[in-house]
């Protein structure tokens, strides 16, 4: 927790909050352990972000806390789908690419890759700047320099758009994969601690973990925690690369000749000059499991977020951690659905933005509606694919309860 802490107050630093300021974003962490980790490293005005942070907003309002702590993963292409992700923004009914990128640049980079520079557009598809007045109006307030990475450029623009336009006295502060990969090496750089005695010190522990997840990939939660890369992403010109530990080195999976040692002083060196970027499964032991930090994910975070717990616990076990086994088995709510959670009234984030702090302000409106009506027809769950597997195994009694890995998650 000293670390994530200490990572909290860079991550204010950089920010442009003062030392203190950034003293009281840690205190605030330590005394109500709770991290937003719901939508991908997005504009603030995506409706996919949005509604999650009016959400987030009303929580810390009520109780009174001074800062909106959130990890946004940036591990992300440009366009997940067809006019979807950070490289898009529907402005006034249309799509606008966000960084006037070519689907090149789109489909194959991540948001993280340091290819710039980047700067925002807001173009149209036949490459005209902000072409209707709500794309001009927001353009005009985003930040108008180049950014070394799209996630850089996202980040300091939320940063102007959340002081200009939601009336709070809550302050953001956005972790992102860089602000992690610094947090993980200096992990490795305490000789004692646990990441590097035994997750990467211990040569048998790391391969345990994750013939355990290729396991899971094997029963009743096939598919909730996906073996995409193993531990880190590499970074290579601009582009994740997902990787394959064998032989104590982790090389690319696909032509490319790219390695690095799985050795503690080879991994934090690679870390800092982001030649890795932790994966999702790092991300959550270093940001909620070993410091004990509650997460607020989406639909499939609810399952996939307790099956890592399970996975890590294994590697708690094999090396005899008792006190931080007896600690995870008695925080019964490690994580909690909070994405996605209210239904947007008219999926428009720039009039309800508009409305902040005025006699219609959406904030006060969703505050007067109850979870089960703002949480509408629960179609994130419903209508995915793999909450729909799982609910026809237990429906059928194909599930059992006294799995391991079922009482890990809590179902």
């Amino acid at each position: 927790m000293e670390l994530l802490c200490r990572c909290v107050e860079r991550a204010a630093k950089r920010s442009g909050y003062s030392v203190e300021e950034g003293r009281g974003a840690s205190r605030q962490l330590m005394a109500a352990p709770v991290l937003q980790t719901g939508p991908h490293c997005l504009l603030l005005t995506e409706p996919d972000g949005f509604y999650t942070h009016l959400f987030s907003l009303l929580g810390l309002t009520t109780h009174r806390h001074e800062w909106y702590i959130a990890y946004h993963a940036s591990t992300v292409s440009f366009a997940e789908r067809a006019k979807k992700g950070p490289g898009w923004l529907w402005v006034g009914d249309e799509p606008l690419n966000v960084f006037g990128l070519p689907r090149s640049r789109m489909d194959s980079f991540s948001i993280c890759g340091t290819a710039g520079p980047y700067r925002f557009a807001l173009s149209s598809a036949s490459g005209e700047l902000a072409p209707n007045s709500p794309a001009a109006k927001l353009l005009a307030e985003l930040p108008p320099g180049e950014f070394a990475s799209a996630a850089d450029a996202i980040r300091e623009a939320n940063q102007v758009l959340w002081r200009r336009k939601f009336p709070t006295s809550v302050k953001l502060l956005q972790l992102d994969d860089f602000d992690i990969a610094d947090l993980v090496a200096e992990h490795l750089d305490d000789a004692s601690s646990w990441m590097s005695i035994e997750f990467i010190g211990n040569g048998e522990m790391a391969g345990s973990i994750l013939t355990a997840m290729d396991r899971l990939n094997t029963g009743s939660f096939k598919g909730w925690v996906r073996r995409t890369t193993d531990f880190f992403w590499g970074m290579e010109n601009g582009r994740i690369v997902p990787l394959h530990l064998s032989d104590n080195v982790l090389r690319a999976k696909n032509t490319s000749n790219f390695e690095v040692k799985f050795q503690v002083e080879a991994i934090a060196d690679a870390l800092r000059r982001r030649v890795l970027i932790p994966s999702l499964y790092t991300v959550f032991l270093v940001t909620s499991i070993l410091p004990g930090v509650r997460v607020l994910g989406g639909c499939r975070q609810v399952i996939y977020y307790p099956l890592m717990r399970y996975l890590a616990a294994l590697g708690f076990e094999r090396s005899r951690e008792a006190q931080i086994l007896a600690e995870l088995r008695r925080d019964g709510l490690p994580g909690l659905w909070g994405h996605r959670v209210l239904k947007p009234v008219g999926d428009d984030p720039f009039g309800e933005l508009e409305s902040l702090g005025g006699a219609a302000n959406p904030l006060s409106q969703y505050a007067e509606v109850s979870l089960a009506q703002s949480a509408g027809d629960l179609a994130s769950f419903t209508r995915d694919p793999l909450w729909g597997d799982l609910s026809n195994q237990i429906a059928n009694g194909l599930v059992s309860a006294r799995s391991a890995e079922w009482r890990w998650a809590g179902l």
